[in-house]
């Protein structure tokens, strides 16, 4: 049995709620396709966050790594297709606030994803799903965690698939904040389901 990890994080700015970390907490210990599942939730801290994931990388040792991300306002699941080598933004939950920071002073000025993005979408829609390939995962710490993995894998010369996907927001948290669009939290459950089967097949 290979072994996933699926990590989320913690809520951050205006968003009580997260719908991820919930997701990857129910997930955790459970087998879907042809991976174990072991979930992480991680710290909405530029500081941190990525030398948390390495942790965990070099603790677990997984076969593959998908993390994942609340993007309030989006309305489809939207694996990313690059991580840049910048952070820059709105305070974590530490109040920093970078500015053009560099993520890894050594590293490429971008990563690709390693995960079949293509075939996530593809199988996504086909289940009924909006799902789209995002070109872009920002410079906040959705792209800062997901290029730290993408550098480690490259710099350590590891044939891991990693990546990231962005979800829109549950309805919960579209109650609380008001104006963003919502899937319910067992769509976006199923959908990261789909995604992880995807992976397995290949």
């Amino acid at each position: 049995m290979k072994r996933l990890l699926l990590t989320g994080f913690e809520p951050f700015l205006s968003f009580t709620v997260n719908p991820t970390m919930k997701i990857v907490e129910e997930l955790d210990g459970t087998t879907i396709g042809s991976y174990e599942v072991m979930s992480r939730v991680l710290s909405v801290d530029f500081a941190k966050s990525g030398a948390q994931l390495i942790r965990h990388l070099e603790e677990l040792k997984p076969d593959a790594v998908m993390s994942l991300g609340l993007a309030g306002g989006r309305y489809k699941i939207t694996p990313e297709r690059i991580a840049i080598n910048v952070k820059d933004g709105a305070a974590d939950n530490q109040g920093h606030t970078p500015l053009d920071e560099t993520i890894q002073q050594d590293g490429e000025p971008g990563y690709f994803s390693t995960l079949p993005i293509r075939s996530m979408v593809d199988e996504l829609i086909k289940e009924g799903l909006p799902a789209t390939i995002s070109n872009t995962a920002g410079t906040y710490l959705c792209n800062n965690v997901m290029y730290e993995v993408l550098h480690y894998a490259k710099m350590n010369n590891l044939d891991m698939p990693s990546g990231f996907i962005h979800i829109p927001a549950s309805h919960e948290l579209a109650i609380q904040h008001g104006k963003i669009p919502s899937w319910s939290h067992a769509d976006l459950k199923r959908g990261i389901k789909i995604c992880i089967e995807v992976l397995g097949n290949k």
